[in-house]
C-alpha cells in the first residue's frame, strides 16, 4: 500500500505557468533544493575551530577551566562561579565566536571606544566551550553570542550593546565600570 502510495506522488503532474510542459513532483522538489544554501548562526558552528596558541597574542585571559575529576554537577556550578567572577572582576566581558559576524561588531565597537574587553572565544575553548555557553544561557537567558558583560550586569548581545552606544548610554556605563576596577 505504501509503495503504491508512493507510486501515486511520484506521477504527480502539473502544468508550468510559463509552458505547456508537465512539471513533476520531482522536478519541484529539485528546485525547492537547489535554492537551500547553508546558513552560519551564532549559536552552532559548522566545523569547530581550533587555535594552536591561546591566549591570543597581546591578551591575558584567566583560565576558566575545571579539573577533570570533579563531576559534571560540581563542574557546572564551577564555570558558573567561574564565570560569575569573570565578570565581577573585568570591566567589560565579551563571550563571543571567532567566526561570529555579530562579535565581530561588538569587539570592533570596543576597539573604536578604545576599550580592551576581556574576550573568550568559546569556540576555542573546545567542549568546555559549550558548557560555557549554556551556563551563560542558565545566567542570562541569552544562549547566543556576542553575551557581553559591563560593570558586572548582563547588557545583552550586539544589538543590545549597539542600541545602547548609539543612545550614548554605553559610554558611561563603561566609564563607572572601568572606574571601579582601575582598569581600561
Amino acid at each position: 500500500m505504501v509503495a503504491a502510495a508512493s507510486a501515486n506522488v511520484a506521477n504527480l503532474t502539473s502544468t508550468s505557468v510559463f509552458s505547456n510542459r508537465p512539471l513533476s513532483f520531482f522536478m519541484l522538489s529539485g528546485i525547492r533544493n537547489s535554492f537551500a544554501l547553508p546558513m552560519r548562526t551564532c549559536l552552532k558552528p559548522i566545523t569547530p575551530l581550533r587555535i594552536a596558541s591561546w591566549p591570543p597574542h597581546g591578551r591575558s585571559v584567566r583560565a576558566m577551566s575545571t579539573s577533570s575529576s570533579s563531576p559534571s554537577s560540581s563542574s557546572g556550578s564551577t564555570l558558573e562561579e567561574s564565570v560569575k567572577t569573570t565578570v565581577a572582576e573585568n570591566p567589560v566581558v565579551v563571550y563571543s565566536k571567532s567566526w561570529c559576524s555579530y562579535s565581530s561588531q561588538v569587539k570592533t565597537l570596543f576597539g573604536k571606544l578604545q576599550v580592551k574587553p576581556l574576550v573568550i572565544e568559546l569556540d576555542e575553548l573546545g567542549s568546555e566551550g559549550s558548557q560555557l555557553q549554556n551556563v551563560l544561557e542558565k545566567l542570562t537567558g541569552q544562549y547566543t553570542v556576542p553575551n557581553v558583560f559591563i560593570g558586572g550586569k548582563h547588557i545583552g548581545g550586539c544589538s543590545d550593546t549597539l542600541q545602547l552606544y548609539n543612545k550614548g548610554e554605553l559610554e558611561p556605563l563603561i566609564s563607572e565600570a572601568t572606574g571601579k576596577t582601575g582598569q581600561a
